[in-house]
């Protein structure tokens, strides 16, 4: 333990010395040589790829260069997520996203490997070579860990561009990781089980307290309990609070009912039906929420202006 301190506080110090010229960026090459040793103990520790490590720091950070790097100490862009440290608050796929801040880069190299075993999501990684970076690059992207659609392009570029492959030869693992899985549900269905209503057909699944179904439009969502919001939601889910307000058109002061429904993929441009005729009391958003299609999509599609009322018997295009 006090080798693996002193190794983190030799990085701080040569991280330190690169950044302390505000007006001179770190070179890739230097930020690999101040935490190669690190990324090398934590593959020891935790099981992951040394060269995943760096090659994520390197993209999440640029190289240590980007604000949340200077600003918060955060190189890998972890989210808040469960979080009861200190937050900055900073403009990534939505408005003043929370992010944790950590008292130096060396605690968001140590929480990075924390943060991966913290989460049944990130468990098949783990059954992974821990050489595999090509394995590990998509596994990434498929739990979850980033929406850019070429993370792991991305990621695998790097380590060969900088050859971070040879940082994982010859470690030897220290323990085996064990992934902390989420809660068992209280009530579990033994098989999926198909049911229809509200236009929709669902396939049962069991999220924690909540089931996952899957509506006509081949979203996956949730139907709200009482005392659900967005916040709470997002927490339970493991989802930032960004994508639950996003997906579903929501803001921060939504107030959720009993039986909304909350999306947890991106609603679609259009539906399978090609029309609707507005019943009374029927909004826009409801009509939104009951078909999967984006909000601003429907205004669109039938020349209306934001925010418009409609009134019963109007017929929407919804394709």
């Amino acid at each position: 333990m006090k080798r693996i301190l002193s190794l983190f506080a030799l990085s701080l110090l040569l991280f330190q010395a690169n950044a302390g010229n505000p007006g001179q960026k770190i070179s890739r090459q230097e930020y690999i040589d101040s935490w190669k040793r690190v990324a090398v103990d934590n593959m020891k520790k935790f099981r992951i790829p040394a060269s995943i490590i760096l090659a994520q720091g390197i993209l999440e950070s640029s190289c240590g260069n980007s604000e949340l790097a200077t600003q918060a100490n955060n190189h890998f862009g972890i989210k808040c997520h469960d979080w009861v440290g200190n937050k900055y608050f900073y403009d990534d796929d939505a408005k003043q996203e929370c992010f944790r801040k950590y008292e130096s880069a060396a605690q968001s190299y140590a929480d990075h490997g924390e943060f991966l075993t913290k989460r049944s999501r990130y468990a098949s990684l783990f059954q992974l070579d821990p050489k595999d970076y090509k394995g590990w690059a998509y596994g990434l992207k498929k739990a979850g860990y980033a929406t850019n659609p070429a993370y792991p392009e991305l990621i695998i570029k790097i380590i060969e561009e900088s050859k971070l492959a040879i940082y994982d030869e010859g470690v030897i693992i220290e323990e085996t990781p064990v992934v902390k899985e989420e809660p068992a549900p209280a009530v579990a269905a033994a098989q999926p089980v198909k049911r229809t209503g509200k236009n929709r057909k669902e396939e049962v699944t069991i999220y924690l307290d909540h089931e996952v179904l899957v509506s006509d439009n081949k979203i996956k969502y949730i139907e709200s309990r009482a005392g659900d919001t967005p916040q709470k939601l997002s927490k339970e889910l493991d989802m930032g609070l960004w994508q639950i307000l996003k997906y579903n058109d929501f803001d921060k002061s939504t107030k959720l009912k009993p039986g909304d429904v909350v999306y947890l993929q991106p609603k679609r441009r259009k539906a399978k039906l090609e029309r609707h005729t507005v019943k009374s009391g029927e909004t826009l958003m409801q009509i939104s929420q009951l078909y999967g299609i984006k909000l601003n999509r429907l205004y669109k599609m039938n020349d209306l202006a934001e925010n418009s009322k409609i009134k019963e018997g109007y017929v929407l295009k919804l394709r």
